[in-house]
């Protein structure tokens, strides 16, 4: 649910927004257009596999906390605690690294429209949408974020060419979606505005990347420090937001707060911090290909835990996605040059 700070995915410097993917998730489900230079590959105590690994995890868990956050809380003030626990932990880990905020006005305007397309705006939506679908519907919602990503780099991004297989790649991702949706039934027993809403939610994160790409590359701001100032001003954006729609609750539902908490801390906060530490370590090619374990995960635990059912379309279509998705991020092979005599 990565972002500069969203659950999707972090990028290197001024990716291609076909190259990451999202949360959302941020992430995923965020996840970072920065001017800064790729940092140096450190030696990690966890091998980067089971990081890899601990990352899918807590992205794919992201959809079922959301579920659960919302049975307490309103779509809000799930987002609020979210942004703010996450805002906490990446407050902590700038602390310890002697990272400063920026200071310029103007980036902190272009950081408080990053926040709203890669966090504020998302992650609500999501929240929203699991009042009225399954959790495991939103995770594989999530997962559609390369194939918007793709279609909307072929219209802003004039450098980003397409190619067939890519072009392929989106067409057979969007008929997974519609295999999910069962649009041979007419949509039926579907809330059409849950699941809209969390369509819109993965669609905001390629905009978002757009964006960022746009206006933040170069600012020679580390990606720490734009990622704790897109989230904190995510959480004052929220926090001036919640109380114009929402009232206190009468009671303080244990298991609701210890999601969102979860949700924050772990999902938004230190999922970000393992992404950025893979991205540095492996390359962003391979630390992406998480986005494509998070609906597996988001579905299991939706069904096993949450007793959410499940129709044999969904698990089709979300491979038809995965498999379209893996598509437009392809590249073609660079040709071997001869050996020169």
């Amino acid at each position: 649910m990565s972002t500069v700070a969203s659950s999707s995915p972090p990028a290197t410097p001024a990716p291609a927004p076909s190259e990451i993917s999202a949360d959302h998730p941020v992430s995923s489900p965020s996840e970072i257009p920065t001017g800064s230079p790729a940092p140096a590959r450190p030696r990690r105590a966890l091998d980067w596999r089971v990081r890899f690994g601990v990352l899918s995890l807590i992205w794919g868990f992201s959809f079922l906390l959301i579920k659960v956050g919302t049975e307490g809380y309103a779509p809000f003030q799930v987002t609020l605690g979210r942004l703010a626990f996450g805002t906490a932990v990446l407050a902590v880990a700038m602390a310890v690294k002697r990272e400063r905020l920026p200071r310029s006005l103007r980036t902190w305007g272009h950081i408080a429209v990053a926040a709203l397309l890669l966090n504020s705006l998302p992650f609500s939506l999501f929240a929203f949408s699991e009042q009225t679908i399954p959790s495991t519907l939103a995770g594989i919602c999530n997962a559609t974020s390369p194939l918007w990503g793709m279609a909307l780099s072929l219209v802003a991004l004039s450098e980003d060419r397409p190619t067939r297989r890519r072009v392929a790649g989106l067409g057979i991702g969007f008929l997974g979606v519609l295999t999910v949706l069962g649009v041979w039934q007419g949509f039926h027993g579907l809330d059409l505005a849950g699941t809209a809403m969390a369509l819109l939610a993965s669609l905001s994160y390629p905009v978002g990347w757009i964006y960022l790409r746009r206006t933040l590359a170069g600012t020679g701001h580390s990606n720490l420090s734009l990622s704790g100032a897109q989230l904190l001003m995510a959480t004052v954006q929220l926090a001036v937001v919640t109380p114009l729609f929402t009232t206190l609750p009468a009671h303080l539902p244990v298991v609701p707060l210890l999601a969102i908490v979860a949700l924050g801390a772990l999902g938004t906060g230190l999922a970000f911090l393992i992404q950025y530490g893979l991205v540095a370590e492996v390359g962003p090619t391979t630390a992406q290909m998480v986005t494509y374990f998070i609906p597996v995960i988001a579905t299991a635990a939706g069904v096993t835990l949450l007793g959410e059912s499940l129709t044999w379309s969904t698990p089709i279509g979300a491979v038809i996605v995965l498999a379209g998705a893996a598509l437009t991020q392809s590249r073609a092979r660079t040709p071997r040059r001869s050996a020169q005599p």
